[in-house]
Formats: C-alpha cells, sequence, structure tokens
C-alpha cells in the first residue's frame, strides 16, 4: 500500500517553475481524537525525518554501502567530473563537488575549521538537523572568507566558548548532517577544489582545548530502514527511534502528546501486529491519506522557495517540510541558492532536441547572482546530462560569455555548432530535455520573486 514517489519521475515532470507556493498549517492542524487523522498528520511530520535517517543509514551506518562516508565525525569529500556515463544520482551538476560529514554530538560537541578562500571562490557548508531544518551555514556568504573555528553543538551541551572559536552553532537534535559544496571553475580548477576541501576540518571538543576526552556516548542499536518497505505502520518505531535524539520543541510539546496517541512516543517501542484490527484500519487509512496528500502536493510545486530552511522558516508548515524531502532533500535555503528551470518552450511545448532555441536575457536581467549562476541541461525522463561533440553540459557566468551589443546575452540551445560557439549549450539530437538554472547568492528581487527566467524562445523546428 505504501506510495513510493520516484524523484526522477517527479523532477522530470515539473516544468516552469514560477510562483511561490505554500502550504498551510490549518492543512495539518486538529483537535480530533480519530487515530486516522492523527496517523494522516504524523506521517506528514515523520516523512522527511526518515528519508532523512535512510540517508544517514547508508552514509554513516553501512560500511558495505558505496556511500558511506567512514562513520560520524569525519568528512569524505567528491571531486570528480560528473559526465553522461554518471547515471547515479538525477540532474548531477559539477558546479559545487560535495563534500559530507555526519556528527554524533551526543558526548561532546565538534569543531569545524574552514580556510581562508579568495574573492573569486564560492564554498558553502550547510547545517542539517534530524527534523531536516538547515539551522546554520558556514560559508562566503554566511560568514565570510576568512579562516575561521566554529563550534557545532548539541541541544544538551553546556560549556563556555572556547578560544579561537568564532560562534557556536547550535543543533536541536544530536545528530547532525554536514553538506559542503565548493565551487569549480572548470576542469582544471579540480586541484585547487580538492586541496581546499582537504582544509574543512573536524576535531571533538577536547582534542580542539587539549582536554582528556568525555566518557564516550552509549552505542545505539540503529534499526534497519528503508522506504521501500518502511512507509506503512512501519514509520512508527523508526520515528520513535529518530526522536529519542530529538528533544521535543516548546512549539511542539501538543503535536507529540497528540502523536503520543497513536503509540509515537520517543525511543518506545511499537509493534504494528499487536494493535486490534480497528486501529489497524484506521492508521492504514490515515497514512494512505498522507501518502495521497503528499503526492498531491508534490505535483502543484513550482519552485523552491518556502520549501528549504529554519524551523523558524517553515514555520510549523510540515506538509512543505515533507514536499522539500520529496523533490529535492538538501536543497539550500533561498539566501544561499535558488533553482529554478524549465522543459517547455515559448510556445508551451515541451523542449525537444533537433530543434534550435535561444534563451535571452535583457540587459541589466541577467540572473542575480552574487557568487555565479549555472544553466545546465538534462534529458527526460532520466534527467542525466546528455553527450556531444565538445562535452559541454552546461553554461554558466565563469565562462567566457559573448554579450549581445546593448548588454544582454542570448545562449544558444540546438543541436548543430554554430559559427560562434561561446554561447552555445548543445542539445540532443532527438527527445526532450529540460534546463535548470541554479543561482548561487541570489538577489533579493529573487526571494521577492520580482525576477523570473526567461522562457525559451523557438528559433526552428
Amino acid at each position: 500500500m505504501n506510495l513510493i514517489f520516484s524523484r526522477r519521475r517527479l523532477l522530470g515532470g515539473m516544468g516552469v517553475l514560477g510562483a511561490s507556493l505554500m502550504f498551510p498549517r490549518q492543512l495539518l492542524a486538529g483537535d480530533s481524537d480519530d487515530p486516522r487523522q492523527i496517523a494522516k498528520e504524523a506521517w506528514i511530520y515523520a516523512y522527511p525525518m526518515l528519508m532523512h535517517y535512510q540517508t544517514m543509514e547508508k552514509q554513516a551506518l553501512n560500511p558495505t554501502a558505496p556511500e558511506y562516508v567512514g562513520g560520524f565525525n569525519r568528512f569524505r569529500h567528491y571531486s570528480e567530473l560528473f559526465t553522461p556515463n554518471n547515471r547515479d544520482i538525477v540532474t548531477p551538476n559539477n558546479d559545487t563537488p560535495y563534500s559530507w560529514a555526519w556528527l554524533d554530538l551526543r558526548s561532546e560537541p565538534q569543531v569545524l575549521s574552514v580556510p581562508a578562500v579568495p574573492d573569486d571562490r564560492y564554498y558553502v557548508l550547510q547545517m542539517v538537523d534530524q527534523y531536516t531544518h538547515n539551522f546554520a551555514y558556514v560559508g562566503v556568504l554566511s560568514t565570510g572568507r576568512d579562516a575561521g573555528n566554529y563550534l557545532i553543538a548539541g541541544p544538551h551541551w553546556q560549556g563556555p566558548t572556547p578560544d579561537g572559536v568564532k560562534a557556536v552553532l547550535r543543533s536541536e537534535t544530536e545528530i547532525v548532517m554536514v553538506l559542503g559544496r565548493t565551487g569549480l571553475k572548470n576542469a582544471g580548477d579540480l586541484p585547487v577544489v580538492r586541496a581546499l576541501q582537504q582544509q574543512y576540518g573536524l576535531r571533538s571538543l577536547h582534542e580542539y582545548i587539549g582536554s582528556a576526552p568525555p566518557v564516550p556516548a552509549p552505542a545505539i542499536d540503529w534499526r534497519p530502514w528503508n522506504s521501500k518497505t518502511g512507509l506503512g505502520l512501519e514509520f512508527i518505531p523508526a520515528l520513535n527511534q529518530v526522536l529519542s535524539l530529538c528533544p521535543t520543541q516548546p512549539s511542539e510539546q501538543a503535536l507529540h502528546a497528540r502523536f503520543a496517541r497513536i503509540g509515537i512516543v520517543p525511543g518506545q517501542s511499537f509493534d504494528p501486529a499487536t494493535l486490534p484490527q480497528a486501529t489497524r484500519q484506521a492508521l492504514l487509512a490515515g497514512i494512505q491519506e498522507a501518502q495521497a496528500q503528499l503526492q498531491t502536493a508534490v505535483s502543484q510545486v513550482r519552485t523552491t522557495l518556502g520549501l528549504f530552511g529554519t524551523r523558524e522558516a517553515l514555520n510549523g508548515n510540515y506538509l512543505n517540510r515533507a514536499v522539500a524531502a520529496n523533490v529535492g532533500i538538501y536543497g539550500n535555503s533561498v539566501e544561499e541558492a535558488f533553482y529554478t528551470g524549465t522543459r517547455l518552450d515559448n510556445q508551451g511545448q515541451p523542449l525537444q532536441g533537433g530543434r534550435s532555441y535561444r534563451l535571452r536575457f535583457a540587459a541589466g536581467q541577467l540572473p542575480p547572482a552574487s557568487e555565479f549562476w549555472s544553466l545546465t541541461l538534462y534529458d527526460l525522463p532520466d534527467r542525466q546530462l546528455v553527450a556531444n561533440p565538445i562535452n559541454r553540459y552546461c553554461l554558466s557566468s565563469r565562462d567566457q560569455l559573448q554579450e549581445d551589443a546593448d548588454g544582454g546575452l542570448t545562449l544558444i540551445l540546438q543541436n548543430v555548432a554554430p559559427p560562434e560557439q561561446s554561447n552555445w549549450l548543445p542539445t540532443p539530437a532527438s527527445g526532450a530535455f529540460t534546463l535548470v538554472l541554479r543561482l548561487y547568492g541570489p538577489g533579493q528581487q529573487v526571494v521577492n520573486q520580482r525576477w523570473r527566467m526567461p522562457v525559451v524562445e523557438v528559433v526552428s523546428a
């Protein structure tokens, strides 16, 4: 009965990303004691936390998984260029190679150290808690370009700020994910990016200050869980384990008391087989309604605005948080990056290989990004890079693009090479494709929706 939503299918079907779509908190609020309604609300609440748990299981708990980063409190860096031969993930980009780390903060904080970077280098380290909130950032847009040490602390840590630490970044949860992105200019820039990644450091607090180590936190018997089998009644025991590492926030006390009526209690066991038949059917019906609600909400998404951010930014909108986890978990807060794009031309028709198009930014209307922007082409429905004779998969503000006479910028989208190739983004010879525009350091006019990506114009069919 589980509805498993395919991120590949969803992203392939998204159209022009336009106005922000927010889902009212009232859709999730209720005073009913009906277990069906409570199960519906609880499933929406749990979905992003469980998808996050699934990522942690692969990256931090399972040494046999290809995604394994080496356990907790250490980085794994990725710095190879994606090509059409890499088909493990959808919508890959070569803008910002990743660095991943998972932190266990139960016994003590971790100190994150970053190097100084020049004015033309972008990097960001995004901190994500177990609720999937982007609770803090370290990077050129948030903390500047100087070197620095930042203490990442869990909810229970008490202590003075150590000398040399610029800021304490407080997580609501005991487990934190750090996702780093380092700006890559071109293939020749890879050695510089790799050297920079090696300077991202993690040290336990006792190592940083030179004190004796604390008593280790007890080992956790992590429950195996995956989205293929765990989104039915099995979501409840999995959520109970996750919540044992997430102290209840004051804003959620009433919600958690409500969830407790169907067995959702931090750290408590839950066996669906022991449920009375009527209760079991009510919970299953609520889960089905929640899955349908999420599917409907996902189908209406036209922008990432309002989907990613802090607890305060999301403002109790648990449906938006679930949608975010479905369409692209770990998206950046809009202050850091903005993603838009299209799969349609100015006539409302799907973009097709073999046709010629242009994308023109008028003078004064270039993508407003303080760091850089990039436009990447993907095939559909697979959302993979497209092979072409010049191995060019995106155009970027970091490229040597040729401006129009009036200061605008015209990008050429076609399969056959034009006489002047500096602004050419090769398209497939046939088949549908889509475009994704990424803005790093988006301007306020993007946040306020006063700037939109222009339409892709048909030049010849």
